[in-house]
This record gives structure tokens, sequence and C-alpha cells, in this order.
């Protein structure tokens, strides 16, 4: 989480030296991240990057991005941290195979409020408050996270020292375990493989990527036994996981079959009905199938949740 010397001298320039309150020098430095006078970032899923490779290109995700702004909140006295937010749509299939994305953001403790600040807070779905973590763990999931990336892009030769340090620094992170086990299937050892999705497992028995993954293995190597075994898991996991209904109502919809989405649509609505995006869904679905009522209704939905959701963040 080092900062450069040229973006330090900016930050202290521009954030630090007026002085004044917490609250005074945050406002200053959400201004500094994203305003064309200061740092002017841009989101960009795929930009993984270190905090200087960020301050090169001005682009981050959300992980590099809370990397960022925790590092420069420290610079400027204030106490920051990351944050996780584990209940999100946060799945990349490739190839039968899963892999787990969390998303991340910055708190930061002012007095008694605590606030956030988000690169990515209109594409995150999410239920529940974040969660804080440590720096050794934010750091953590930057190698874990570009690890992955690796994978998905047929890379495990240069996939595993990241994993290997992201592993090393949080050896307790589920999810860490799952995508190395991706990482030992590509590498052509399915029984390594096997020992981290039940490493996971271990570490959390609803840990859907693993359970996804397993399920694949033992498809795949005949063990029919087994399969049913974790298979049957998976669905009580995938039942009560309103993203993944979503995710499944997106596919129907894709594939043209639309009462099917409508289905998959209602049951994420019935498990959590605070996510505009599920109405929006609903809505053109309903569309497809010529229920015109039905479909303004849950655009109505979807409008007045939107509307909440940017009230509570002003």
């Amino acid at each position: 989480m080092a900062v450069p010397p040229e973006l330090r001298a900016q930050l202290q320039q521009q954030v630090i030296d007026a002085g004044g309150s917490g609250r005074s020098r945050l406002e200053r430095l959400v201004g500094f991240l994203f305003e064309k006078s200061g740092l002017g970032m841009e989101y960009s899923a795929d930009a993984t990057l270190t905090i200087e490779q960020a301050y090169r290109t001005r682009k981050a995700n959300c992980l590099t991005f809370t990397l960022l702004t925790v590092a420069l909140a420290h610079e400027a006295g204030l106490q920051a941290y990351g944050q996780e937010l584990d209940d999100i749509v946060a799945w990349r299939v490739g190839d039968d195979i899963v892999y787990r994305f969390n998303h991340v953001n910055a708190g930061i403790a002012i007095g008694r409020s605590r606030l956030t600040v988000d690169v990515a807070q209109e594409l995150v779905m999410s239920r529940d408050p974040p969660r804080p973590i440590s720096d050794q763990q934010l750091v953590a999931l930057y190698y874990n996270n570009r690890a992955a990336e690796l994978l998905a892009g047929a890379s495990p030769a240069a996939a595993a020292p990241y994993m290997a340090i992201a592993l090393q620094l949080a050896p307790r992170y589920a999810s860490g375990w799952a995508n190395a086990g991706v990482l030992h299937l590509r590498e052509g050892d399915p029984r390594a493989a096997e020992r981290d999705y039940l490493k996971a497992l271990a570490l959390d028995p609803a840990n859907a990527g693993a359970l996804m993954n397993l399920v694949a293995l033992y498809r795949n190597n005949g063990d029919e036994a087994r399969r049913a075994v974790y298979a049957r898991r998976l669905e009580k996991v995938q039942v009560k996981d309103p993203y993944f209904q979503f995710l499944q109502a997106e596919d129907n919809a894709r594939q043209g079959d639309f009462a099917g989405a409508v289905q998959h649509y209602r049951r994420a609505i019935r498990l959590y009905d605070g996510d505009s995006r599920f109405y929006v869904g609903l809505a053109r679905a309903y569309r497809q199938l010529g229920e015109e009522r039905h479909a303004q209704r849950a655009m109505n939905r979807a409008a007045a949740l939107s509307r909440r959701s940017a009230g509570g963040r002003n």
C-alpha cells in the first residue's frame, strides 16, 4: 500500500495543507479522488492494479480504488479501513468453473460516524452492510483477485505466485482456497483441487463457489455418489440466495424463456425485496410476455427503490 512520492506531494497540496476537521479533510479527499483537478479516477472492472499503477492510469476497480483510498486517508490522518461485502452478485463462470469476487469499499471513521467511499456503488448488489477488514486482508484480496483474473485469462503459471501470497496473507479466507482449487485444476492436479475445495468448505460450509466446483469435479471424474452429496448441499445454498435466483432469471431471459425468467426474478424478490434491478429484470420479462400491467407495476417498484437508494447516499 505504498504511496508514490509524486502522489503524496499532490495529496499534501490539495488535501492535507488546508487542515481543518476530519470531515473537511475527507470531503477534500473525495474531491481529490474523483474530480479532474485531482486524480479524476475512473472505474474499470478489470483494473486490478497497484496504487502506483492506478495513479499512472487513473483507473481502478473496486479493490484497487479501496487500496488507494485507504492509503491516502491514512496519509491524511484519517481512520480508514477496507470493508468487504460478501452477499453480492460476484461470480465469474467459465469452462464450468466458478471464480469468486467479493466487493470491497473504503470505510472512514470520524468520531461516531462511519462513512463509506465506493467507486462502484451503482454497480454492486448487496443485502447486508459491509464488514470491516484489516489492511492485511485487503492486500490478500488484491493478490487473490489478481490470481483469479490471470486464471480467467488461461495463465495458471502467472497466477500461481499471486495465489500463494494471497493464501499466506489470509489462510482462513474460504474463497481464496476455492480459487486455489481452480488453479490446481488448471495445472492438471484434480486431487489438489479437491483438497482446496474441501478446505474452503471447512472454513465456510456454504461457500457456493467451492460447492459448484466440487460438483463439477465429481461429475467430470464420474464420482456420482459424491457429486450428488455436494449437489444437494449446493441446492440448499442456492435456494436461499436471491442473487443466484437473479442470475438464473437473467440466463432464462437470454435464452428467450421469459416465463422461467419471471419465476426466478420473483423468487429473488421473495428472498430480498430491496434491489431495484430485480424489478427492472422482472419488468423486461413481463413486457416480453405482453403483460404490460405487471411490467409497469414492477418498474414503479424499481423506481421507488432507486429513489430510496439515492436518498440514502446523499
